[in-house]
């Protein structure tokens, strides 16, 4: 009986034993288990693990980058077919003109180019006094000497209806029709406006304009002084000066020049050759490379500026670009001695001649400034300055102090070599262009 209780008491604490046991791995599989505490992520890291995301997103991303790949295939056959129609329509323009100077051209004799190469005065053309009107004389120099144009100052210039005869006599005797030019700047350079009986109005120097700066206002100036000369008879007008004074010394421009600050003068230069042109009348931009910076006066002697390319840059060419991105006819090149450009007067250099043409993009005339003046003639004959001024890429020769020897000089260069065909041929067909482009050819 004994070993019964001992049995029954056995058999109970085993089933005890065997309750707590399952009770306790009931309780430890409830119970939370032990994780390893969180990393704390600095902020380089959490970026990190963002890009990290966000490149693991990239995978998934393939189908819309395939959509882009149908987009190509739209419009890269549309595109390469635009661009060959848009260069096409700017070329089409200028080429009446061109194709009609070329016709011209071939119908001229090696004479009659040479002598278009000239832009003389009256009294030069026939070797006379002071002329007021165009009579047998003028019909007779014209036959001899079919210059390219006529340059008229205030002398020639009586009253209105005189100087329309004038002009309208010298253009009906031309073969090849004539520039027929004024220095008409305003201010102290005023040959047509100074004169109460011309009719036309007077306008102020550049500098004034250039003080108040309204490009509306010097628009006006170009538009009502292009009306006013072309009612009586003149389609070329040497202006707007466009140097820039940079030497308070500077005795040859003064108040002609717009201002010493060439952001100033820029648009207001930009202003006058639109004012000008668009109202029939061609424009010329003077002193080319600048003359705002010389202390002699050209017209005197020789005149020397010690500007270098980067100062011409930086200031004096900045009006001049303006005037050629206006599409200017004309550019006069001065004769002042850029040292740091050449030895020899802007006119006669072809380093000058190639800045205006490679650098300032300028494809119209270039024309010397007055052959007869002291800078020119204290150095040089006729025949040479003309030689020289052709050979350097000038187009026109304004007013040689000896008309027939620079004519024969062009000659014997042309015969010997030193010019050749092609090259007169080059300026002349710009000559001819310009006038067809102004009406002054049909």
């Amino acid at each position: 009986m004994k070993v019964l209780k001992i049995l029954g008491s056995v058999i109970v604490i085993a089933l005890c034993l065997t309750l707590v046991g399952f009770a306790g791995f009931f309780l430890w599989s409830a119970l939370p288990r032990e994780r390893p505490e969180p990393a704390v992520l600095s902020t380089e890291q959490l970026f990190q693990a963002q890009e990290e995301e966000t490149d693991g997103g990239l995978p998934e991303e393939p189908e819309p980058a395939e959509e882009p790949e149908a987009a190509p295939e739209e419009t890269p056959e549309e595109i390469p077919e635009e661009p060959p129609e848009e260069p096409e329509q700017p070329v089409e323009e200028p080429d009446p003109y061109a194709e009609k100077a070329r016709a011209y051209l071939e119908t001229m004799t090696p004479e009659e180019k040479l002598w278009q190469l000239f832009l003389v005065t009256p009294e030069s053309l026939a070797d006379t006094g002071t002329v007021t009107q165009a009579g047998d004389a003028t019909k007779a120099a014209l036959e001899a000497r079919p210059v390219g144009g006529l340059c008229y100052f205030a002398l020639n210039l009586v009253d209105r209806a005189q100087t329309q005869a004038m002009l309208a006599g010298a253009q009906s005797y031309a073969k090849t029709p004539l520039f027929l030019a004024v220095d008409e700047e305003g201010g102290l350079v005023s040959r047509v406006g100074a004169n109460e009986a011309m009719g036309t109005t007077y306008f102020e120097a550049a500098a004034n304009y250039g003080q108040r700066a309204d490009l509306a206002e010097v628009y006006n100036v170009g538009k009502t002084m292009a009306q006013e000369l072309g009612e009586l008879g003149f389609n070329l007008d040497f202006a707007p000066v466009a140097d820039v004074i940079t030497n308070p010394n500077n005795t040859e421009i003064g108040s002609r020049a717009y201002s010493n600050d060439p952001n100033v003068a820029a648009p207001l230069v930009g202003a006058m050759v639109e004012g000008l042109q668009r109202n029939g009348m061609a424009a010329c931009l003077k002193h080319f490379p600048g003359h705002g910076s010389t202390e002699t006066d050209s017209h005197e002697g020789k005149s020397v500026s010690a500007r270098t390319l980067e100062q011409l840059r930086e200031t004096e060419w900045i009006p001049f670009q303006a005037g050629i991105d206006k599409e200017v006819a004309f550019v006069m090149v001065g004769h002042q001695t850029n040292e740091n450009l050449s030895d020899l007067p802007a006119s006669l250099s072809p380093e000058v001649m190639s800045y205006l043409r490679e650098e300032l993009g300028f494809d119209g005339v270039i024309i010397t400034d007055s052959l007869r003046m002291g800078a020119i003639i204290g150095e040089y004959t006729s025949a040479q300055a003309a030689v020289m001024a052709i050979s350097a890429g000038a187009d026109m020769l304004l007013m040689p102090n000896d008309l027939p020897t620079a004519f024969q000089g062009l000659q014997a260069a042309l015969a010997d070599g030193t010019l050749t065909q092609e090259r007169i041929d080059e300026s002349v067909l710009r000559i001819l262009e310009t006038k067809y482009r102004f009406g002054i050819m049909e």
